[in-house]
């Protein structure tokens, strides 16, 4: 069977980026042992979920300054035929940094029936862009819920931002908060079906956040979120734990996954911002091999990178995904969908890159091209898709491959050096020469 590879590659240069395409053919050469790429499509992982992006309330606030053909060419750019696909997202229970404030849906510490929870403010920008989204797509986006702070009053501190902890008499009170959300969510059409306990529950942050050790997140769960998702007949929603940075990922998961609990976690979620760490994914895999691995938030900060170096940038989502890929990665969700010219909004001003910004004076929008690089992902790697085994030549080139439901085979190729390589992809045996561009991402769709 004579098999051929479709080639297509995003190029960059102080120029600016450039599209091209290959169309290769495998043919038998048994002598070929340099400069190759290998594909085991018999080798086979973990299933791929999806891709997606956080739908921050400042991603829905920016939207709706939009014209209504800014916004069209927004949803087609990340959901549409040619985009990026998106089939999944992250969205939080209440404010995080990326909101036009601190707010909570019951403030009343007096109000232990839940009286006064309201989703008045998630109506006004979160639950309108959410539907728009639906609109698009013709269904649902899958959603997994977030807390980055209870309200004010069930904290040790009294606020939600500066880290704090979740006062121990209001367990039970935030758990039931917990399960009206989901619940009203559901209710107003959102397919919840994923929840993290605590985002970054390790960091003590300006903006809204909480902090729980490893006995405390198990005990949290173990004796009150957990009974009463029971009670609220919502255990059909995937719990993950951790939902924080690589690096302490298995001691984590160590410290709350017992006999007792192990029912109760579907998976790990982690972050990038303390480095690449992709070994403790495979560690996990070895020590968990039910629990899924969910990439749940990345992007690159204003304060610690620069806006001016776009290859650089697109290249932390690129090495990323496809180390997160290559070690067991069931689906990947980044930070905010979306943010104006600023980065924001934000309020605490912590400035973000998005691959989409908005820049409302002209009503522009500026693709960045990490844009393009997660399109090299996820508009072409479908859900169901399977990763399969690959090996590499060199370390200059990141590599991952899946085998998709249609029974074709997808390779993503990024070149971190700036010469261009000759990389033969072998596969059954043939062969097929690609070229590779300096500082280029491809990949290859096989049939």
């Amino acid at each position: 069977m004579t098999r051929t590879a479709e080639i297509d590659i995003t190029t960059y240069d102080r120029g600016g980026k450039h599209l091209s395409s290959q169309q290769v053919i495998f043919e038998d050469a048994p002598s070929q042992e340099k400069e190759v790429v290998n594909l085991y499509p018999f080798m086979k992982y973990q299933t791929i979920e999806g891709f997606g992006a956080t739908f921050t309330e400042a991603a829905a606030y920016t939207f709706f300054q939009m014209s209504e053909s800014s916004r069209e060419a927004f949803l087609e750019a990340c959901f549409g035929k040619n985009g990026l696909h998106y089939n999944q997202t992250r969205m939080a229970l209440d404010s995080r940094d990326a909101s036009l404030g601190n707010y909570s849906a019951m403030d009343d510490k007096d109000d232990e029936k839940l009286d006064s929870f309201s989703l008045e403010r998630d109506e006004k920008y979160i639950l309108p862009f959410y539907r728009a989204v639906t609109e698009k797509r013709g269904e649902p986006i899958t959603v997994m819920l977030s807390p980055w702070s209870p309200p004010a009053f069930m904290k040790s501190n009294g606020e939600k931002n500066h880290g704090g902890v979740l006062k121990k008499e209001y367990y039970g009170l935030w758990a039931e908060y917990f399960c009206r959300f989901i619940e009203e969510y559901r209710n107003k059409g959102v397919d919840v079906r994923r929840i993290s306990i605590q985002n970054e529950p390790n960091a003590v942050q300006t903006w809204d956040s909480c902090c729980y050790s490893g006995v405390q997140e198990r005990h949290f769960l173990k004796r009150y979120l957990y009974p009463a998702l029971q009670k609220h007949g919502l255990t059909d929603l995937e719990i993950y734990i951790w939902d924080h940075n690589k690096e302490r990922m298995v001691e984590r998961a160590r410290e709350v996954i017992d006999a007792e609990t192990d029912h109760m976690v579907d998976g790990i979620g982690f972050h990038w911002y303390s480095g690449d760490h992709f070994e403790a994914l495979s560690i996990i895999k070895e020590l968990y091999p039910d629990k899924k691995l969910a990439f749940t938030e990345g992007c690159v900060e204003y304060s610690i990178f620069s806006a001016e170096d776009p290859l650089a940038n697109a290249r932390m989502y690129g090495h990323d995904m496809i180390g997160n890929l290559n070690n067991g990665a069931a689906f990947l969700v980044n930070w905010s969908i979306l943010f104006n010219g600023q980065g924001g909004p934000n309020h605490v001003q912590n400035w973000c890159e998005a691959p989409i910004m908005y820049h409302e004076e002209t009503d522009r929008l500026e693709f960045k091209l990490s844009w393009d690089y997660i399109r090299h992902f996820s508009g072409y790697i479908t859900p169901g898709s399977v990763r399969i085994g690959s090996s590499r030549f060199t370390d200059d080139i990141d590599v991952t491959a899946a085998e998709r439901p249609d029974g074709k085979l997808v390779a993503v190729l990024m070149n971190r050096k700036g010469e261009e390589r000759t990389v033969y992809l072998r596969l059954d045996g043939q062969v097929a020469k690609l070229i590779l561009p300096g500082d280029s991402i491809a990949t290859a769709v096989i049939g």
